[in-house]
């Protein structure tokens, strides 16, 4: 019988690309269906929510903390914000969803990691350009972005997002309870996130307690790409990164020696 236990059984690269691609197409026709509605509908949930977000905070606030649009600036942050919620959840049940395929000894729990998290990370990706370019075309909003900056927060919330994921993937598949405390962990998330305001707005020692959180780094570097005027001296980078790959290790390590356990409760 051959060896399911872990990554080094593979024969090699290539097996591995056609795993991950056949699982990505079955995710396509799962979770999104066969029709264009399962994609739009990711679509419509962000918009919605920074239409709502707008309307209210409009009628509180004469102006945005940062430039002139309030649609522009929410969507900056709330954008990477659901992005990193939605395929961080989605990795998070990998080995759930995909658990009557890892019986087969050419599918292992890092295929059907890697195939979540990349097909949802694709999606967001075209979410974020699709709503962001129609937030800026349709209020006619004068804004100078830097690509290179906004890609490296992009970057940054699929980092995070997977290194996360693939951490609550192991917890929820030996204690199941771990998602329930997740999720309750994950309300205050919004507002600790600095969704709504910039991190030089928080007094100390706030401030200092805030920087700790990897999303308030990734909604400061997506702002630094589309305001100039945003310094952002406070971003870290290779904090996010730190964070990212030291979960994905721990995660991918553990898998490792517990994918059989798991895979046969």
């Amino acid at each position: 019988m051959p060896d399911r236990t872990g990554l080094v059984q593979r024969p090699n690269g290539t097996r591995t690309l056609r795993t991950i691609a056949a699982l990505v197409l079955r995710e396509m026709s799962t979770s999104y269906g066969r029709n264009i509605v399962g994609y739009l509908w990711a679509v419509l949930e962000p918009v919605a929510g920074i239409i709502l977000i707008t309307v209210v905070f409009t009628v509180v606030f004469r102006a945005p903390p940062i430039g002139t649009s309030f649609a522009l600036f929410y969507a900056s942050g709330l954008l990477p914000f659901l992005a990193y919620m939605d395929i961080s959840q989605k990795v998070a049940t990998s080995l759930r969803f995909s658990r009557a395929l890892l019986a087969y000894p050419g599918v292992t729990y890092f295929d059907a990691l890697m195939a979540r998290w990349l097909l949802n990370a694709l999606t967001q990706i075209m979410v974020f350009t699709l709503v962001l370019g129609t937030i800026i075309i349709g209020s006619g909003v004068e804004v100078i972005l830097d690509i290179p900056a906004i890609c490296l927060g992009g970057a940054m919330v699929l980092a995070i997002a997977l290194g996360v994921g693939a951490m609550n993937c192991l917890l929820q598949s030996l204690f199941p309870v771990w998602e329930r405390i997740w999720g309750i962990l994950n309300r205050p998330m919004l507002i600790l996130t600095c969704v709504f305001f910039p991190l030089a707005s928080v007094p100390e020692p706030y401030r200092s307690w805030l920087w700790w959180n990897p999303l308030v780094h990734v909604v400061g570097q997506i702002r630094k790409g589309i305001y100039p005027t945003y310094a952002g001296d406070y971003l870290s980078p290779v904090y996010v990164f730190g964070v990212s790959l030291g979960l994905l290790a721990l995660a991918l390590l553990l898998l490792n020696r517990f994918h059989s356990d798991i895979v046969n409760r």
